[in-house]
């Protein structure tokens, strides 16, 4: 039995003295009296002193890359070995779980890569969080990320190819419902796939209650995707009032992916960012304001995603993105709920999100009170996933 001895929790049930015992990957006790609970002090085989300092959930990230690293075009990875993708997907997830990110949502790599990333995390083959993954995103041919996704034309190739996502052993499906910034020629907002086409996505994701999101800028675009059922609209940053009121009437969750924005906003063409990218993200950046105003006032349910892998958007950075979220009008508490129990429920998980008896013992330990400090989560003094600490 492990101990976690004298801090605070604070999770989305907000913030109280506790003890936190855990057993076997899981919280087995959480409280002033955790210690009594679990058969007092000849039950605690180790500890750790949490005195001063507040204990969290791991984070979770709805929305990454593990075959990007922060480069500045990153359409060049798709020239790089199977081998280098992998290593580098390595690296990326030991980056994560560094920072306090227990969990990971892929939206899309080469191949099988992240797929095969989340068996061997899961086997202990690998340090990293764990990942859930869509194996290869679903496009129009021509599409925004045709260098590595899986293009669909009309319903019935549409329906295959999210089949064929599933028989690949996907935990979730996603497709490009607009164009994008980070494809040469793509149109940021405009509509990629018909109307017809989600509804054939989303109905090959029904029978295995599998699911789905889309990538959508556009308000066109991101109401195909809430009227097919998408689960998630991932980016939204064109997002109109009509737009956001659709999503929270279906419950649809928004990924907001502010850090993608700034790392292409913030570095721009003399970092090496293709100018097209680079004048699309900042027409995106300036509109992007407006979604969040929409989205907070239609209270359009939020899970938190970075986008990581994106240009000079790294892993070892994703707990900046609550930070951003906070700017854009969140309060901390509210960002620590996308990051945690929304991003959770939006992924299928009901072990994770809480510092709480039952829950799988994903957690970080932090100087300062996330709900008063955003800031807290981006030096987590250790992390603990499945019970091992792992930083």
């Amino acid at each position: 039995m492990h101990l976690i001895r004298g801090g605070r929790v604070a999770d989305v049930d907000g913030t109280r003295e506790a003890d936190v015992a855990v057993a076997d990957g899981e919280i087995v006790a959480v409280g002033t009296d955790a210690v009594a609970e679990i058969g007092g002090e000849d039950a605690v085989d180790t500890e750790t002193d949490a005195s001063g300092a507040v204990v969290a959930p791991g984070l979770i990230d709805a929305h990454v890359h593990v075959m990007m690293d922060g480069r500045p075009d990153v359409a060049t990875a798709v020239s790089d070995s199977d081998y280098t993708a992998s290593y580098r997907a390595v690296g990326n997830l030991r980056d994560a779980l560094d920072a306090g990110v227990t969990t990971v949502r892929d939206l899309g790599s080469r191949g099988t890569l992240a797929l095969d990333a989340g068996d061997a995390v899961a086997a202990g083959n690998v340090d990293g969080p764990r990942v859930l993954a869509c194996g290869r995103n679903v496009i129009m041919t021509g599409g925004h990320g045709n260098w590595f996704g899986r293009e669909a034309d009309g319903p019935a190739e549409v329906r295959k190819a999210a089949r064929e996502q599933l028989k690949a052993g996907a935990d979730v499906l996603k497709c490009m419902a607009t164009g994008g910034v980070l494809t040469e020629g793509a149109v940021t907002g405009a509509p990629e796939l018909t109307p017809a086409e989600l509804a054939a996505f989303t109905d090959a994701a029904a029978p295995t209650d599998t699911p789905t999101a889309a990538h959508a800028h556009g308000e066109q675009g991101i109401k195909n995707a809430v009227e097919a059922g998408i689960s998630s609209v991932e980016h939204g940053t064109f997002m109109d009032r009509e737009a956001a009121e659709m999503m929270a009437e279906r419950g649809t969750y928004w990924v907001p992916t502010a850090s993608a924005l700034r790392g292409v906003v913030d570095h721009g063409t003399e970092a090496g960012i293709p100018a097209d990218a680079v004048e699309k993200g900042e027409d995106a950046a300036e509109r992007f304001g407006d979604a969040w105003d929409h989205a907070l006032a239609a209270d359009v349910p939020i899970a938190m995603g970075t986008d990581a892998g994106t240009p000079f958007n790294f892993f070892a950075d994703i707990p900046t993105e609550l930070e951003y979220m906070v700017d854009y009008g969140l309060s901390p508490a509210g960002a620590l709920e996308a990051a945690t129990v929304n991003a959770a429920d939006l992924l299928g998980l009901d072990d994770v999100g809480r510092v709480e008896a039952g829950y799988r013992a994903d957690l970080v330990v932090l100087a300062a009170d996330p709900t008063e400090d955003v800031t807290a989560w981006q030096e987590p003094e250790s992390v603990f996933a499945a019970g091992e600490r792992v930083a």
